[in-house]
Protein backbone atom coordinates (compact mmCIF):
# COMPACT_ATOMS: atom_id res chain seq x y z
CA UNK A 1 0.00 0.00 0.00
CA UNK A 2 2.78 2.10 1.11
CA UNK A 3 4.52 1.38 -2.46
CA UNK A 4 1.59 2.41 -4.03
CA UNK A 5 0.75 5.64 -2.95
CA UNK A 6 4.66 6.73 -3.64
CA UNK A 7 3.83 5.95 -7.09
CA UNK A 8 0.78 8.06 -7.09
CA UNK A 9 2.85 11.27 -5.53
CA UNK A 10 6.24 10.65 -8.37
CA UNK A 11 3.14 10.54 -10.58
CA UNK A 12 1.04 13.39 -9.90
CA UNK A 13 4.37 15.63 -9.09
CA UNK A 14 5.64 15.49 -12.66
CA UNK A 15 2.15 15.70 -14.23
CA UNK A 16 1.33 18.89 -16.22
CA UNK A 17 -1.25 19.31 -19.37
CA UNK A 18 0.52 19.04 -22.33
CA UNK A 19 -0.76 22.34 -23.36
CA UNK A 20 1.65 23.82 -21.11
CA UNK A 21 5.10 22.28 -21.96
CA UNK A 22 7.90 24.56 -22.96
CA UNK A 23 7.62 23.30 -26.55
CA UNK A 24 4.50 24.67 -27.28
CA UNK A 25 6.07 27.88 -26.55
CA UNK A 26 9.12 27.21 -28.75
CA UNK A 27 6.18 26.24 -31.48
CA UNK A 28 4.16 29.37 -31.00
CA UNK A 29 7.53 31.23 -31.11
CA UNK A 30 8.36 29.83 -34.35
CA UNK A 31 4.77 30.22 -35.92
CA UNK A 32 5.08 33.90 -34.83
CA UNK A 33 8.73 33.99 -36.69
CA UNK A 34 7.58 33.11 -40.16
CA UNK A 35 4.48 35.18 -39.76
CA UNK A 36 6.04 38.24 -39.26
CA UNK A 37 7.61 37.62 -42.51
CA UNK A 38 4.75 39.04 -43.82
CA UNK A 39 5.45 42.46 -41.91
CA UNK A 40 9.17 42.76 -42.79
CA UNK A 41 11.14 42.92 -45.95
CA UNK A 42 14.05 40.77 -46.45
CA UNK A 43 15.72 43.11 -48.76
CA UNK A 44 15.82 46.91 -49.42
CA UNK A 45 17.47 48.19 -52.20
CA UNK A 46 17.92 51.94 -53.72
CA UNK A 47 17.70 51.72 -57.50
CA UNK A 48 19.80 53.81 -59.56
CA UNK A 49 17.05 56.30 -60.03
CA UNK A 50 16.86 56.71 -56.35
CA UNK A 51 13.60 55.20 -55.71
CA UNK A 52 13.43 52.45 -53.35
CA UNK A 53 12.32 48.64 -53.50
CA UNK A 54 11.92 46.59 -50.59
CA UNK A 55 11.18 42.85 -51.09
CA UNK A 56 9.21 41.21 -49.13
CA UNK A 57 7.79 37.17 -49.19
CA UNK A 58 3.94 38.99 -50.79
CA UNK A 59 5.84 40.77 -53.59
CA UNK A 60 7.92 43.59 -54.41
CA UNK A 61 7.28 47.07 -53.21
CA UNK A 62 8.81 50.49 -54.44
CA UNK A 63 7.96 54.11 -53.62
CA UNK A 64 6.63 55.61 -56.38
CA UNK A 65 5.83 59.16 -55.85
CA UNK A 66 5.90 59.27 -52.52
CA UNK A 67 3.35 56.38 -51.75
CA UNK A 68 4.68 52.56 -51.69
CA UNK A 69 3.23 50.55 -54.58
CA UNK A 70 3.60 47.08 -55.01
CA UNK A 71 5.00 46.09 -58.20
CA UNK A 72 5.18 42.13 -58.57
CA UNK A 73 3.46 40.09 -56.36
CA UNK A 74 4.73 36.78 -54.74
CA UNK A 75 1.94 34.60 -55.03
CA UNK A 76 3.36 31.14 -54.16
CA UNK A 77 5.86 32.71 -51.68
CA UNK A 78 3.06 33.82 -49.93
CA UNK A 79 0.90 30.73 -49.72
CA UNK A 80 4.21 28.39 -48.97
CA UNK A 81 4.40 30.90 -45.96
CA UNK A 82 0.97 30.72 -44.41
CA UNK A 83 1.76 26.86 -44.66
CA UNK A 84 4.69 27.14 -42.93
CA UNK A 85 3.51 29.33 -40.31
CA UNK A 86 0.70 26.76 -39.70
CA UNK A 87 3.10 23.38 -39.48
CA UNK A 88 4.37 24.68 -36.32
CA UNK A 89 1.23 26.06 -34.51
CA UNK A 90 -0.69 22.76 -35.54
CA UNK A 91 1.82 20.70 -34.34
CA UNK A 92 0.96 22.32 -30.78
CA UNK A 93 -2.10 20.33 -31.06
CA UNK A 94 -0.75 17.05 -31.47
CA UNK A 95 0.58 16.83 -27.94
CA UNK A 96 -1.00 13.53 -27.55
CA UNK A 97 1.09 12.02 -29.77
CA UNK A 98 4.91 12.93 -29.15
CA UNK A 99 6.38 11.00 -32.40
CA UNK A 100 4.08 12.76 -34.48
CA UNK A 101 5.37 15.84 -32.72
CA UNK A 102 8.49 15.15 -33.66
CA UNK A 103 7.94 14.49 -37.19
CA UNK A 104 6.04 17.32 -37.68
CA UNK A 105 9.13 19.25 -36.61
CA UNK A 106 11.13 17.64 -38.61
CA UNK A 107 9.45 18.79 -41.70
CA UNK A 108 9.08 21.82 -40.30
CA UNK A 109 12.79 22.39 -40.90
CA UNK A 110 13.38 20.56 -44.06
CA UNK A 111 10.35 23.37 -45.36
CA UNK A 112 11.72 26.14 -43.80
CA UNK A 113 14.96 25.55 -44.95
CA UNK A 114 13.83 24.93 -48.62
CA UNK A 115 11.87 28.21 -48.62
CA UNK A 116 15.03 29.83 -47.27
CA UNK A 117 16.37 29.08 -51.05
CA UNK A 118 13.46 29.69 -52.66
CA UNK A 119 13.18 33.13 -51.00
CA UNK A 120 17.01 33.89 -52.24
CA UNK A 121 16.60 32.51 -55.82
CA UNK A 122 13.62 34.84 -55.97
CA UNK A 123 15.49 37.94 -54.30
CA UNK A 124 18.46 36.95 -56.92
CA UNK A 125 15.78 36.88 -60.46
CA UNK A 126 14.33 40.27 -59.12
CA UNK A 127 17.56 42.20 -58.49
CA UNK A 128 19.55 40.73 -61.66
CA UNK A 129 23.48 42.30 -60.98
CA UNK A 130 22.68 44.24 -58.25
CA UNK A 131 25.69 43.31 -55.58
CA UNK A 132 23.75 43.73 -52.06
CA UNK A 133 25.75 45.11 -49.31
CA UNK A 134 25.08 44.20 -45.17
CA UNK A 135 22.53 47.54 -45.56
CA UNK A 136 21.06 45.91 -47.88
CA UNK A 137 19.60 43.26 -45.46
CA UNK A 138 16.36 43.51 -44.14
CA UNK A 139 14.61 41.61 -40.76
CA UNK A 140 13.36 38.73 -42.52
CA UNK A 141 16.52 37.58 -43.83
CA UNK A 142 16.84 36.44 -40.08
CA UNK A 143 13.15 35.45 -39.30
CA UNK A 144 13.92 31.77 -41.34
CA UNK A 145 16.79 31.12 -39.15
CA UNK A 146 14.98 32.14 -35.93
CA UNK A 147 12.11 30.18 -36.63
CA UNK A 148 14.78 26.95 -37.36
CA UNK A 149 16.37 27.83 -33.76
CA UNK A 150 12.86 27.81 -32.07
CA UNK A 151 11.56 24.15 -34.10
CA UNK A 152 14.96 22.98 -32.66
CA UNK A 153 14.43 23.73 -28.85
CA UNK A 154 10.79 22.50 -29.66
CA UNK A 155 12.71 19.21 -30.23
CA UNK A 156 14.88 19.21 -27.62
CA UNK A 157 11.78 20.16 -25.26
CA UNK A 158 9.86 17.27 -27.15
CA UNK A 159 12.60 14.93 -26.18
CA UNK A 160 13.40 15.83 -22.42
CA UNK A 161 9.30 15.08 -22.21
CA UNK A 162 10.15 11.62 -23.91
CA UNK A 163 12.95 10.85 -21.56
CA UNK A 164 10.88 11.87 -18.48
CA UNK A 165 7.89 9.47 -19.80
CA UNK A 166 10.43 6.27 -19.99
CA UNK A 167 11.74 6.73 -16.33
CA UNK A 168 8.16 7.09 -14.68
CA UNK A 169 7.52 3.96 -16.15
CA UNK A 170 10.77 2.08 -15.31
CA UNK A 171 9.46 3.03 -11.50
CA UNK A 172 6.04 1.48 -12.13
Amino acid sequence: MNNRKGKIIIFVSNYQPMLQRVQTIWLFFATAAIFSLFLFPYLQVINPDGTSKAVKVTGIYESIGGNIVQTEPFLGLTIVTVILGLIPFLTIFLFKNRKKQMMFCYICIAGILGFSFWMVQTAKQVLGNITLQTENYGLGVILPSLSVLFVILAIRGLKSDEKLIKSTERLR
